[in-house]
């Protein structure tokens, strides 16, 4: 399979790449991704016979479809990685919590969110793609929250990779910033920036098209990549778990083969809507994708008015802090999908130079046909982790956005699966505010609280962070990044 570019080609590129070539260097044309250029069938005969499969034998089934050029025993070293998580024989569980709404579990890695379940595999296959190469990565990082911790866990003391990790200082929580700040291998360096997570992520994006930071890299014999969701990487990976789920669904008889379901995903970078979207296109019978903002709702704006626009907006800090973005990078891989380069890099560049686009009538008919969208404000979210808690499951505040969408969003009695992207543990004073008022609670005491009053043990995976030395110091004006990423190698 080969990958194309959104933004259509400007000469100074190939026109097609390969996988590796795209995970390598994720920047295409004109500041654009890679996606693509086909998608595998996955239709009924693919899901009827992987019904009885582990979740391993589904993701390497799925790869192969994709036909990447990765030796084969690399990717069973790269899936090797779900045995660690908490359950070796089901990494993501898929819960019942009402009739019709079943979440499904993507945190039961070493970092307890989402993001393993892209960047456990993700690690080993650049590692080794850059080792048989004999070529010296840097990996660029930039986070809300999530990322950070699950790409350092990935790429510590990995060969021929050094990763410089860019959050927003204070835009974290504390358990997220201590997963980061604790990390000591040599390979990697954590950069508290002052500012929000748009101000990260354009960094990297900048650093990953500047020719001239590239030529100081090459000067040290290094080349440049991401672990952020602009690496289709991460989204190839993102894709296994919605057909995963889906047949978690008929294994637990809720639903038949071929029944549609609603996929409910919290917004974000856009990356897990994404992998939905690719799942649905490859044959997976959804009926729409649900996508739950908080009140940074620029995604709701979009998919509700045809209008992406950033001249009034400021990113505003929410109780669900890792969708505190204006700036969703996969829109434009679904921008592109739907409407092709040229308009694709229209739009891209209205944004980047205008601060907003508008779809026309029929764009927008196109893409409503696929998403729906709402947003959560912090109080009902609150409400939705009590009542929830109520009535015996415990959330983090992102998957609680999910709840509005799914009152607000579905037209069908159809069955709807809740992508839940971070175990309770990472948002603990939020949780506990919603359980039991308490207010201004350091994380290790909300922690306790919410543990005693849902009787349930602290994993020891958080509850050690607290203990652990702080290794990593660097809190910087976010013009002076580059400058210190290059301190750093």
């Amino acid at each position: 399979m080969k990958f194309i570019e959104t933004r259509g080609n400007d000469g100074q590129h190939p026109e097609k790449v390969s996988f590796s070539e795209a995970i390598l260097a994720p920047i295409a044309s004109y500041g654009g991704l890679y996606s693509p250029e086909s998608l595998p069938d996955l239709g009924d005969h693919f899901l009827q016979h992987h019904l009885a499969s582990d979740y391993k034998t589904l993701a390497k089934a799925i790869l192969s479809r994709f036909e990447i050029d990765i030796d084969e025993a690399v990717i069973d070293q790269a899936l090797s990685l779900y045995s660690q998580f908490d359950d070796p024989s089901n990494p993501v569980p898929v819960v019942k919590v009402k009739h019709d709404l079943y979440v499904s579990e993507l945190w039961h890695g070493p970092t307890r969110a989402f993001k393993d379940m892209a960047l456990q595999p993700f690690g080993v296959v650049l590692s080794s793609i850059a080792q048989s190469r004999n070529e010296n990565y840097l990996i660029l990082t930039a986070t809300s929250g999530d990322t950070g911790p699950a790409a350092l866990e990935t790429f510590k003391n990995k060969k021929n990779v050094q990763v410089a990790c860019m959050y927003p200082d204070g835009g974290t929580s504390d358990v997220q910033r201590l997963q980061m700040v604790t990390e000591d291998a040599a390979n990697l360096k954590v950069i508290g920036v002052k500012g929000d997570f748009d101000d990260t992520q354009n960094t990297l994006k900048r650093l990953l098209a500047s020719n001239t930071f590239k030529a100081k890299l090459k000067e040290k014999n290094i080349h440049l990549s991401a672990a952020n969701s602009v690496n289709f990487g991460r989204i190839i990976f993102q894709t296994i778990y919605h057909v995963h789920s889906y047949l978690e669904l008929v294994r637990q008889n809720a639903i038949s083969l071929a029944e549609k379901v609603y996929l409910n995903v919290p917004s974000g970078n856009f990356g897990n809507a994404l992998g939905g979207y690719y799942a649905m296109k490859m044959g997976l019978p959804v009926e729409k994708i649900l996508i739950a903002s908080n009140k940074n709702n620029i995604l709701t704006q979009l998919i509700g008015t045809g209008c992406y626009d950033l001249r009034e907006s400021t990113v505003v800090a929410t109780t669900s802090p890792a969708m505190d973005i204006l700036i969703s990078s996969n829109v434009e891989r679904i921008l592109f999908d739907l409407f092709g380069d040229e308009r694709t890099q229209e739009l891209m560049t209205q944004l980047n130079e205008k601060k907003h686009y508008q779809l026309t009538g029929n764009e927008l008919k196109q893409l409503q046909a696929i998403f729906s969208a709402d947003f959560c404000e912090d109080k009902e979210g609150k409400q939705y982790i009590k009542d929830t808690f109520a009535d015996g499951y415990l959330m983090d505040p992102h998957t609680a956005t999910c709840f509005k969408t799914y009152d607000t969003c579905r037209d069908k009695p159809l069955k709807t699966i809740v992508y839940s992207t971070a175990e309770w543990t990472k948002f603990s004073p939020v949780i506990a505010n919603a359980l039991t008022g308490e207010v201004d609670t350091q994380d290790i005491d909300a922690l306790q609280s919410i543990a005693k009053k849902a009787g349930i043990t602290i994993p020891d995976i958080i509850n050690e962070l607290f203990d652990k030395n702080i290794a990593q110091k660097t809190i910087v004006e976010k013009k002076e990044i580059e400058t210190e990423i290059l301190s750093f190698l």
